[in-house]
């Protein structure tokens, strides 16, 4: 009997209610007893080492196992699947039984709706509170395939989660557990025993990091060889892992998964796509990242691409904001404001993007404007009427953005001249002196300062001409942060020069 029970064991198929009643009829009713007669195994198990042969000594070790095993499901109180019984049923999980859901949603442990899906070892998915309570109580098998888990490490199944969340949603279906609606004694008492309990084994018996480590390196795995579906999953999974710490966005890099990210930047799914890229704009933000990341072969163009051509506007924004991380070293400026595709990519998101899209495009190029030889192709480009019309257009919402591309590009004189050519910056500088930020003041009074001095007399005299420009000044000159006063009183101090100007050549004309 015992024999045949092992063998069902091994094949995976474990009916404990049966187990049970064979137990008990030899004695074993508690946790002390199975405790007693593994001792007692244990110790013949040695005896026989000597002279019982190694099938004697393997299959006591059988018996050892398959004891151990049910020792505890009789202290976790299993139910007749060999499961954990689960709490007493709360109104929304009543609710939830009583609701016909996708099997999908279901857990396989505990066949209720999955509230909080996570990913193990295996790839299978399970509730938190259910695959955790499997795992300390010493498992560490994947209970749907048998396979052992290499690793014990919950993850997040975001999507599933979401999709969970949106049908219960659309079905009126509450998710609130227990802990969750019931009094602060209840809470406290449950946070105590099976919330304690569902706590990422990984959190108890490893550091954060080794469990990153191991996270980031599975993810990466499913990267290699997954399917279209999984490989979106994994993307998606690392995008969010690398969105928080700097250890993360190491680990991740240091388990391999650049590479594997930039070969997804081309694929046709549009979801795949956002994904890699916004997990390499996560993992940029690490310096280290940024090396790895121009080093990749081609990792810098497939970005460019994406920018160009992305499938959705969040993956072309997220591929600009990248632009604009690696560019905050020195060197990549030159490199990504020298190919040919980069500047024209990023100036046709400043036309067409988001508000947000338009603040990252403004800002990788006002980094890679920062390196001179890169300012004649942002203004060859196109910018400078771009840039102004952005400051008309309040609704676009990055004026403090424009204002400080436009100053960076006093540096070019095409830039320059283009700028004192327009018969509509001058006004917009001088209502932002009045009702811009503070940094935007500070951008406008440079902006104009630049175009009046070295030649810009024409630019000052229609300066002059208009009426709220000199209390502008005034008013800035004195309240202003420190490096508007000083540039306020220098451009005062021009305009006064050039009214004198103009008027000795008055004088001399009469």
């Amino acid at each position: 009997m015992v024999c045949s029970v092992i063998a069902k064991k091994n094949d995976r198929v474990f009916d404990f209610v049966r187990v049970k009643d064979v137990f008990v009829s030899i004695g074993l009713k508690t946790a002390v007893d199975f405790e007693g007669e593994i001792s007692r195994l244990e110790g013949e198990a040695r005896n026989q080492a000597g002279t019982g042969g190694l099938i004697v000594v393997s299959n006591i070790r059988n018996l050892v196992s398959l004891l151990t095993y049910s020792k505890s499901m009789v202290e976790l109180d299993v139910d007749s699947r060999g499961f954990p019984k689960e709490e007493t049923c709360s109104t929304s999980q009543q609710q939830r039984s009583s609701t016909s859901f996708p099997d999908e949603f279901r857990c396989p442990i505990s066949l209720d709706l999955m509230i909080d899906p996570v990913i193990v070892a295996s790839g299978h998915t399970y509730d938190r509170n259910s695959i955790a309570r499997w795992i300390n109580s010493g498992h560490h098998t994947c209970p749907k395939s048998g396979q052992r888990l290499i690793h014990m490490a919950l993850i997040p199944n975001y999507a599933l989660k979401s999709l969970v969340h949106q049908w219960c949603q659309d079905n009126n279906v509450s998710l609130l557990d227990d802990h969750s609606s019931s009094d602060s004694s209840s809470k406290t008492k449950t946070s105590s025993s099976s919330t304690a309990g569902a706590v990422d084994h990984i959190s108890v018996t490893k550091s954060a990091a080794e469990a990153a480590k191991m996270t980031a390196e599975f993810l990466v795995g499913k990267l290699a060889m997954g399917s279209t579906e999984i490989q979106n999953q994994a993307a998606y999974e690392l995008r969010l892992l690398a969105k928080t710490g700097m250890d993360n966005r190491r680990v991740i890099a240091e388990a391999g998964a650049i590479p594997f990210l930039t070969s997804l930047l081309r694929s046709s799914d549009a979801r795949i796509q956002e994904n890699a890229v916004t997990a390499l704009l996560n993992l940029s933000i690490y310096d280290n990242n940024k090396v790895l990341i121009t080093a990749s072969g081609g990792a810098v163009d497939s970005i460019i691409t994406v920018l160009e051509t992305g499938k959705t506007m969040e993956a072309r924004e997220n591929a600009a904001a990248a632009i604009f991380s690696l560019s905050m070293i020195d060197g990549y400026k030159v490199s990504i404001g020298g190919r040919p595709r980069a500047i024209p990519a990023l100036l046709g998101l400043l036309k067409e993007g988001t508000t947000a899209g338009k603040r990252d495009a403004a800002s990788a190029l006002f980094n890679l404007a920062v390196y001179n030889a890169n300012k004649a192709g942002v203004v060859g480009g196109g910018a400078v009427p771009l840039l102004i019309e952005a400051l008309m257009d309040d609704k676009a919402g990055i004026t403090d953005d424009a204002l400080a591309v436009l100053a960076l590009l006093l540096g070019c004189g095409e830039g320059l001249e283009q700028m004192r050519k327009s018969r509509i910056l001058v006004p917009l500088l001088v209502d932002l002196l009045r009702f811009g930020s503070a940094k935007g003041k500070e951008n406008a009074i440079t902006l104009l300062l630049g175009l009046c001095k070295d030649g810009g007399e024409e630019v000052a005299r229609r300066l002059l001409m208009n009426p709220r420009s000199i209390p502008c000044l005034q008013s800035l000159s004195s309240d202003g942060s420190l490096k508007a006063r000083r540039k306020a009183d220098a451009l005062l101090r021009l305009l006064n020069r050039c009214c004198s100007h103009s008027q000795h050549s008055v004088n001399m004309g009469n």
